[in-house]
């Protein structure tokens, strides 16, 4: 199963890497938007932005539990560089511990404070009882939810980026029939997109659980690597919990950016959610480089090679950049095509939301160029076992420019959303600066004095 990542090209090794990775997140993200899309065609705003709000913070929740599971991908990918098997059995042991555990708290937590989370939201009036359904929903289905990703950090730590993405094609297609079944058919309205994207996710786990108990490996798992070993959860942790706060506090702002959103009226919710849901397709590229330096990296700097680790980072660098050129330079002259797939542009409000989030995707989607540089930055970061370097960058763009920027465009614009999101790619703009700083203090450390 485990595949070594410290010889051969090193833009072979990206490329061979990323690929599958960014085909599996296209696939979760594809899920995601079907269930915006498909209620859109069958419900009204409220609907829509029942979904949108719920999704997004599930996707708080998710992001912040991958961010954890990085800790595993870094500490599994260090020890198959290394050769050393058994270390990666025990972190793997470890991981599995660490997240059932970490499941079951967490669903009981969020099940007993749904209505207080949608309070919290600013949830427009009409959008209120459909945003609690959806999240009751997908609350009781996070310890699948937790499982899968789980799963694909251990993976993705061993090498192996092609099996995740078999197992989110099946959920993608499981979701998209059981949206139609549940909104199309049953008519359900949000109520079945979270069932949809629960029941998607269960068989996406069932399966790949059915894979692993047939697939042979060179690293066996004993009962012993499943007992907490402080060293073991003490670097997993070390690693993972830098980064779910960083990607907790970046889906906080958002959450605070859709807040400001809401309070404006049910439209610009709505523009603000389908965008938000159109920009995580663009983040695609981005993530995978985020993905693809942190399990190379680690690799390569579990067996000594801090070159090749470098050089993936400047080869994660220049495609992300490139991909989000190509991007924001068709969302200039596509923007509101692409948002007026999500709503009916024959209704007085659709037409109202297709204008908004026109102007909103304008602005937002530079952050795709400038997030691209700093999430290959963190994962270097991450690979290094540096991680809080991540989180700082994030933190202090948030403090400094996203939130506050994003209010201050608000109040002095309210006519147009356009300022928001030039507020937010302002912020990435930021980390951009302070990882580069970073980067080369950090190196400059490694470089041999003459």
């Amino acid at each position: 199963m485990e595949k070594n990542l410290t010889t051969g090209s090193v833009l072979g090794r990206v490329i061979s890497f990323s690929l599958p990775y960014l085909l599996a997140y296209f696939l979760q993200t594809l899920y995601g938007m079907a269930d915006l899309f498909i209620i859109g065609q069958f419900e009204g705003v409220a609907s829509t932005t029942a979904v949108s709000v719920g999704s997004q913070v599930m996707h708080m929740i998710t992001v912040m539990i991958v961010g954890l599971a990085m800790g595993s991908t870094v500490t599994i990918g260090q020890a198959v560089g290394a050769g050393d098997l058994p270390r990666a059995g025990r972190n793997i042991g470890n991981t599995v511990t660490l997240f059932l555990s970490l499941s079951v708290v967490l669903t009981a937590a969020l099940v007993a404070l749904v209505r207080p989370i949608v309070g919290l939201m600013s949830t427009p009036e009409a959008a209120v009882a459909g945003t609690v359904q959806y999240l009751t929903i997908c609350f009781l289905g996070i310890p699948f939810i937790t499982a899968y990703n789980i799963i694909s950090s251990i993976f993705r730590g061993l090498g192996d980026s092609k099996s995740p993405m078999y197992f989110i094609a099946v959920a993608c297609v499981a979701n998209i029939a059981l949206d139609y079944l549940f909104m199309g058919a049953l008519s359900m309205g949000p109520a079945g997109a979270a069932l949809g994207t629960t029941l998607s996710q269960t068989i996406s786990v069932v399966i790949s659980m059915a894979v692993i108990l047939r697939r042979k490996s060179g690293i066996s798992l004993r009962k012993a690597d499943l007992r907490p070993a402080r060293p073991v959860m003490g670097q997993i942790l070390s690693i993972g919990v830098p980064v779910a706060l960083q990607d907790g506090f970046i889906q906080i702002s958002f959450i605070v950016i859709t807040i400001i959103a809401n309070r404006r009226g049910l439209n610009d919710a709505a523009a603000v959610g389908i965008v938000e849901k159109i920009i995580s397709f663009l983040f695609l590229v981005p993530s995978a480089m985020l993905s693809t330096v942190s399990a190379l990296g680690a690799q390569n700097i579990g067996a000594g090679r801090e070159d090749r680790a470098r050089l993936t980072l400047r080869y994660a660098i220049t495609i992300a950049v490139c991909f989000g050129l190509c991007a924001a330079a068709v969302i200039q002259f596509w923007a509101e095509p692409l948002v007026g797939l999500f709503t009916d542009p024959s209704t007085g409000d659709g037409a109202q939301v297709i204008r908004l989030g026109g102007q909103y995707f304008r602005g937002y989607v530079w952050d795709c160029v400038f997030a691209g540089i700093h999430f290959s930055f963190s994962g270097y970061f991450c690979a290094r076992g540096k991680s809080i370097l991540s989180f700082l960058h994030n933190v202090i763009s948030i403090l400094l420019v996203r939130v506050p920027g994003a209010y201050l465009t608000s109040t002095l614009f309210p006519t147009t959303l356009l300022p928001m999101g030039l507020a937010t790619a302002a912020g990435s703009l930021l980390s951009v600066l302070v990882c580069a700083v970073a980067f080369f203090r950090l190196t400059r450390k490694d470089t041999p004095a003459l």
